[in-house]
């Protein structure tokens, strides 16, 4: 059978994240596919993405700056998209971008990120909206819930990124899922000599759900030095309230980045992700990782032998596993070793039979 015709639809492509890199990685596979999205900032996304179809949404004065405000018109965004023309279409879904309609017949795979987290778990992620709007986004989220469910129905075969994205779907859909870990960029991301120099690392981006407080809060009664590689809202309250064994790099380059990976004792790293690409990116390294024991840690890291998971969410629990790392012999080799099943390559052949056998089925 030929490789069959793909269309591709994302929520939005406003920045340069783990979820776009999957889109990235699918129009590898699936070279010349449509690709579709709600909004589209060609000045923050690799060339392969700027040719992007963006929505209706794209005429409203600033909408690419603050994206997450229009979140509540995207499924009419989706809803006003004509239905997609192609042997099988691939949503990359972390928000509203399932809801593309397929053409009557059409397969429809629907590589999940997560089932829409404003809508299922609002508390948590409140601090994204602005101030002002929070008393009318969380009723506003209730109908989300009940949308979000019944344009599951639109999909032919959901895709997880990760076990805990899985056990989401079940719960919030009724529907099974296989999981396709995301790509991690193993080729770029190696060990090197520079390792072990005696400080932690903290990588994210500095907003409220990443936890970069209960990091910073952590060391605040430790003697190690701790980096923190990331921008956003939280790093001025994050640095007034840092002590000194504390420091803050910024962005930093992919290589700078690398570096770091390779020196660090471990990686610092309570949030819970859906799946963690920081996590991941630090493993291919050879370097452990502290973690939460929740989300795409438990994929990604094996207690003891590729880093410490921690049961609890709090200074106290992170402070004493960075201790444990601090005195631990792992085995950097074997970790960078564990870290290749989350290559491209790997991506793309798990993903090119998913989307092969759905064309067969139609056929």
């Amino acid at each position: 059978m030929s490789r069959p015709t793909v269309a591709i639809a994302h929520d939005w492509l406003v920045r340069y994240a783990g979820s776009e890199r999957v889109v990235e990685e699918l129009l590898v596979e699936f070279p010349g596919s449509r690709l579709l999205t709600t909004l589209l900032d060609p000045t923050t996304v690799p060339e392969a993405l700027r040719r992007a179809e963006p929505s209706v949404l794209q005429r409203i004065p600033g909408a690419t700056r603050h994206h997450e405000w229009l979140v509540p018109l995207m499924p009419l965004a989706w809803r006003l998209t004509a239905p997609l023309e192609a042997d099988v279409v691939v949503s990359s879904s972390h928000a509203c971008a399932k809801a593309v309609r397929a053409a009557p017949g059409t397969p429809h795979v629907c590589y999940c990120h997560t089932p829409m987290r404003y809508a299922w778990d609002f508390p948590a992620e409140a601090d994204r909206f602005p101030a002002p709007l929070r008393p009318l986004a969380s009723p506003a989220m209730r109908w989300f819930r009940r949308w979000d469910r019944e344009t599951s129905s639109r999909v032919t075969t959901f895709v997880a990124n990760s076990s805990a994205v899985a056990g989401r779907i079940g719960r919030y859909y009724g529907r099974g899922s296989v999981v396709v870990h995301p790509p991690v960029r193993t080729g770029f991301f190696t060990p090197g000599p520079s390792t072990d120099e005696g400080f932690f690392l903290h990588v994210s981006r500095l907003a409220g759900y990443k936890r970069g407080d209960l990091v910073v809060e952590a060391f605040a009664e430790l003697d190690h030095p701790l980096v923190v590689v990331g921008e956003g809202p939280e790093r001025h309250r994050l640095e007034a309230s840092a002590t000194p064994n504390v420091s803050f790099a910024g962005q930093v380059d992919d290589e700078a980045l690398r570096d770091l990976y390779r020196g660090a004792i471990a990686l610092v790293y309570p949030a819970d992700e859906d799946f963690g690409i920081v996590m991941a990116e630090a493993q291919a390294c050879g370097t452990p990782v502290v973690a939460l024991r929740a989300g795409g840690a438990l994929d990604i890291v094996e207690d003891g032998a590729t880093g410490i998971l921690i049961d609890s969410r709090d200074a106290v629990a992170l402070r004493s596993a960075v201790r444990e790392a601090a005195g631990a012999h792992f085995d950097r080799e074997a970790i960078s070793g564990k870290a290749q099943r989350f290559s491209p390559e790997r991506f793309r052949a798990e993903i090119r039979q998913i989307v092969e056998e759905a064309a067969q089925k139609r056929a």
